[in-house]
């Protein structure tokens, strides 16, 4: 399910548009994958994307060779070009508003994240360039890529289809794209019997696609359809992510089966559901518990 974000933007690095302004050699296809995915988030839930400037291509030229902060762009100039930029930038900021987030490229001396390459080692913060923008959040592109989310969970009661219809609903405006099953005939109790194929078929070529499994393990124990894409997903190291709102205890440090606990990060409201995804807009659209009120 997707839900439109209106005149919203992001601020994104340019080489996820132009991985050809990178240092010569280090892009491996799995980022040119991760590039193209950050774009077609924003492309789903029309989000704008503002590229930032290249620092790096602008001081130091394209096929440049690889190195760090301290090879290539400790200098006063480099200070101050960044600077310059980053002025630039500020002033389309106080026109356009604040960005949901910035998207950077980590390990890049200028526009890393959460990692950089500060001397021959990586050192943790951002890089040099986005550093000068500390106030607004920023998502590295192999966190921003991931959003397609594949929602496990009971479906064979009417309140039980329209909890997760309200819990899709959430993680579309959170920029996160659902696949629900039972929008697909997977709640019908007098379906045929060859329709059961082509259903699992559908549901196992969605789970192989997801980035994410949100399961809902509400109940005396959690669903069994549910229990076996966590499973699976957990088997083909995705991240899985349970919600169990029911306070009932499977035992002292357990909320539900070992299992399911300890293959899945578990959460007891949709607010931490939210956090525990890493929403870029959770703090424009923060829920509560008693949305579903």
């Amino acid at each position: 399910m997707v839900t439109k974000i209106v005149s919203m933007f992001i601020l994104m690095c340019p080489c996820i548009k132009d991985p050809g302004l990178r240092a010569k050699g280090i892009t491996k296809p799995s980022d040119i994958n991760m590039f193209v995915r950050c774009v077609e988030r924003c492309g789903t839930f029309g989000v704008e994307i503002v590229y930032l400037p290249c620092p790096e291509t602008i001081y130091l030229g394209k096929e440049r060779e690889p190195g760090s902060y301290l090879d290539n762009l400790n200098t006063p100039e480099f200070e101050r070009l960044i600077k310059d930029l980053s002025g630039d930038v500020h002033a389309k900021i106080r026109d356009m508003g604040a960005p949901l987030c910035i998207v950077g490229v980590d390990s890049s001396p200028s526009c890393g994240v959460t990692a950089t390459y500060y001397s021959d080692e990586k050192k943790p913060g951002r890089g040099a360039f986005l550093n000068l923008f500390s106030g607004i959040p920023a998502y590295d592109v192999s966190v921003f890529s991931k959003y397609r989310v594949y929602l496990a969970a009971p479906l064979f009661t009417a309140a039980e289809r329209s909890f997760n219809r309200r819990l899709s609903e959430i993680l579309g405006k959170n920029l996160f794209d659902v696949y629900l099953p039972q929008e697909t005939g997977d709640c019908i109790g007098s379906r045929e019997a060859y329709l059961n194929k082509s259903i699992f078929e559908k549901n196992l070529s969605e789970l192989k696609k997801a980035d994410i499994v949100v399961s809902v393990t509400d109940g005396a124990d959690a669903d069994s359809g549910t229990s076996w894409e966590m499973g699976f997903a957990y088997a083909m190291n995705k991240k899985v992510v349970s919600l169990r709102t029911d306070f009932r205890m499977a035992g002292p440090n357990e909320r539900v089966n070992l299992m399911l606990d300890e293959s899945s990060v578990v959460v007891t409201t949709v607010k931490d559901l939210i956090e525990a995804l890493n929403s870029p807009v959770k703090d424009i659209f923060p829920y509560e518990q008693n949305d579903f009120l």
